[in-house]
C-alpha cells in the first residue's frame, strides 16, 4: 500500500486531468479526480441526437504515441481498450471558385495534388513539409515536452541544437509572411494558414514558429480512433479506474485550501477534503479566481490575448455525399478579414470558413443510420464578449448552409434531420473555459509560447496546473504533454514510491 500522506487531488476530468491522474497514480499517489459534470473528458465527451453519435469537441487525432505511451508507464496492453487507424487522405479543401484539393497522406501524392490543383512547384511544398519538421524535431519538441519555467531545462541536451536551428524569422515573421515567400498559389497560402487555427490563433500574427504544426499531420498522420474521438476518454478513463484512481462525478470543486504557502486540499460539497498535491485541470483564469479568490492573478491571465472559440452545429444528415470525407474544409474567400473578424471586431464573417468532421465515413451504420451521416459542422468563431449569440447563430448558420449547398450542389436545409448547437457561451458554461476560448490564451506574439502560465505555482508548494490554458497549450497531444510536464515536475519535487 502507498502511504497515506501520498495522498493527490486533480480538479476535473478532461482529457489532461485524467492524464495526470493515472500517472500520480504509478509514481504512488492515491488519487481522487473530482469533476463537476456527470461525464469524463470535458471538451472530448460524446452525445446522441436519435440515432445520430456525435463527438462533442475536439475531432482531429495525431501523435497517438501519447497514449500509448501512458498505457505502458501504468503497465497495460493498450489493445483490449483502444484502437486507430492511419487516415489516407488528413482533409478535402473546397475554395469558393469550386477547386477541391485532396490532401493526402503521401507527402509527394500531397507535392502533386498541389501541383495539378493549385499550380503549386512540387517542390516548394516537400521543401516545406521538410522545414517544418525540421521545427519541431529541433527546436518544438524541447519545448512542447518541458518546463520553459524552470531553469533546469536550460541545461537539457537539446538547447544548445535547439539554438542552433532557431531563426529570427522564425519568431519575427508571421506564419502567412513565411507562406507567401515559400508558395507561389495564394490558395496554397490559404491552406497552410489555416493551421493557426489548431491553437486558436491569427496566421496573419501568430509567429511563423507555428509553421511545425503540419509536420503532425502530413509529416507523421492524421488517425481515426475506433468508435470516434470518445473513444480516447474511454480508454484513459478505464485505464484510471483499472490503476486504482477514484472519479467524483457531479462534485464542484468550491476552493483550493492553502496554508503559509502550501496547498492543503480542496473544498467540495461542503466538507474540507485534506491532500499533499492538488493539479488544477480547471481554465487556470476560473483557478485563480473562483478556487484561489485571487482576483489579482486572474487579472494578470487575462492580460494576454484568448485564443478563439466556435459556433458548432451537429447535424444529422439525411443522405451521403461521397464528395466529403473525415474531415473537410471550406475556405472562405477573404481569410483576412475573417480573422479580423475573429480577433478585432467581434462579429460575425459574412462569408464563414467551414469545417465539417464526419465519423460515420469511417465506421458507416455505427455513429449514423446506413446511408446517412453525422455532420460536426464547425466555424470559427470571436470569444465571449456578451455577444447576442442567437442573433450571431442566425446569421452563421444561414451562411454556411447557403455555402455548402452552392459547393455541394444540392440544398442541404432539407436533409437536417436532427440539430443540436453549441456557442461560445455554452462552451464557457459546460466546460469552464473563459469566455469560451478554447485554447486558453492565443499564440498571437513572438513570445505566447513562454507567456503561457507554468504548470506549477510559484506561491504555493504542492500546486500544480494542466491543460489547454497552460504550458505547453491546446489540443489532445498537448494537453497530454502538459499532464507529462507536471507528472514529472512532481516527481522530481516529491519522493514517493512506485504504485504496485
Amino acid at each position: 500500500m502507498v502511504a497515506a500522506e501520498q495522498t493527490a487531488i486533480v480538479i476535473g476530468a478532461g482529457i489532461a486531468g485524467i492524464a495526470a491522474a493515472i500517472r500520480l497514480r504509478v509514481q504512488g499517489y492515491e488519487v481522487d479526480v473530482f469533476e463537476q459534470n456527470s461525464y469524463p473528458g470535458g471538451k472530448l465527451s460524446a452525445f446522441n441526437l436519435g440515432n445520430y453519435q456525435f463527438d462533442a469537441g475536439p475531432s482531429l487525432f495525431t501523435q497517438p504515441e501519447f497514449i500509448r505511451e501512458l498505457f505502458e508507464l501504468a503497465g497495460e496492453d493498450m489493445a483490449p481498450y483502444f484502437s486507430y487507424s492511419r487516415m489516407p487522405v488528413s482533409c478535402n479543401y473546397f475554395y469558393p471558385d469550386g477547386t477541391i484539393v485532396h490532401a493526402y497522406a503521401d507527402n509527394q501524392k500531397l507535392a502533386k495534388e498541389l501541383q495539378d490543383k493549385l499550380g503549386e512547384p512540387e517542390k516548394n511544398t516537400i521543401e516545406f513539409l521538410q522545414q517544418s519538421a525540421s521545427i519541431y524535431n529541433n527546436i518544438g519538441t524541447l519545448f512542447l515536452q518541458n518546463s520553459l519555467h524552470k531553469t533546469s531545462t536550460l541545461f537539457k541536451s537539446g538547447v544548445k541544437k535547439a539554438l542552433k536551428y532557431t531563426r529570427l524569422s522564425y519568431l519575427f515573421r508571421s506564419m502567412n509572411e513565411l507562406h507567401e515567400r515559400q508558395f507561389s498559389s495564394p490558395k496554397t497560402v490559404q491552406l497552410f494558414n489555416r493551421y493557426a487555427t489548431y491553437n486558436g490563433s491569427n496566421p496573419y500574427k501568430a509567429p511563423a514558429m507555428l509553421t511545425m504544426i503540419p509536420h503532425l499531420e502530413h509529416n507523421l498522420g492524421s488517425y481515426y480512433p475506433k468508435g470516434g474521438m470518445i473513444s480516447i476518454t474511454n480508454a484513459l478513463y478505464e485505464l484510471a479506474l483499472r490503476k486504482g484512481v477514484r472519479f467524483h462525478f457531479n462534485e464542484r470543486v468550491e476552493r483550493i485550501i492553502r496554508s503559509n504557502g502550501v496547498v492543503k486540499g480542496i473544498v467540495a460539497g461542503g466538507r474540507d477534503i485534506p491532500a499533499q498535491l492538488v493539479v488544477s485541470n480547471m481554465d487556470i483564469y476560473f483557478t485563480y479566481k473562483n478556487l484561489l479568490g485571487d482576483e489579482w492573478k486572474a487579472g494578470d491571465v487575462l492580460k494576454q490575448e484568448r485564443s478563439s472559440s466556435a459556433y458548432i452545429f451537429y447535424w444529422g444528415i439525411g443522405k451521403t455525399f461521397d464528395q466529403l470525407t473525415l474531415h473537410n474544409i471550406f475556405f472562405t474567400s477573404d481569410y483576412q478579414a475573417e480573422f479580423n473578424h475573429l480577433f478585432n471586431t467581434g462579429l460575425q464573417f459574412k462569408d464563414p470558413t467551414v469545417y465539417i468532421n464526419i465519423t460515420s465515413k469511417c465506421e458507416p451504420g455505427m455513429q449514423a443510420p446506413e446511408g446517412k451521416e453525422n455532420w460536426f459542422v464547425m466555424v470559427n468563431a470571436p470569444a465571449n464578449r456578451g455577444q447576442d449569440w442567437e442573433a450571431y447563430g442566425s446569421a452563421c448558420r444561414k451562411a454556411v448552409i447557403e455555402k455548402l449547398s452552392r459547393l455541394l450542389g444540392e440544398n442541404i436545409e432539407p436533409l437536417i434531420e436532427a440539430e443540436q448547437v453549441l456557442t461560445p457561451e455554452t462552451i464557457e458554461a459546460k466546460t469552464a473555459s473563459y469566455m469560451g476560448s478554447l485554447y486558453g490564451t492565443s499564440s498571437n506574439s513572438r513570445l505566447a509560447a513562454f507567456m503561457r502560465h507554468p504548470n506549477f505555482s510559484k506561491q504555493t508548494r504542492g500546486l500544480y496546473f494542466v491543460g489547454g490554458s497552460v504550458h505547453p497549450g491546446g489540443g489532445i497531444p498537448l494537453c497530454l504533454s502538459s499532464a507529462k510536464i507536471t507528472a514529472d515536475l512532481i516527481a522530481n519535487t516529491h519522493k514517493t514510491r512506485q504504485a504496485s
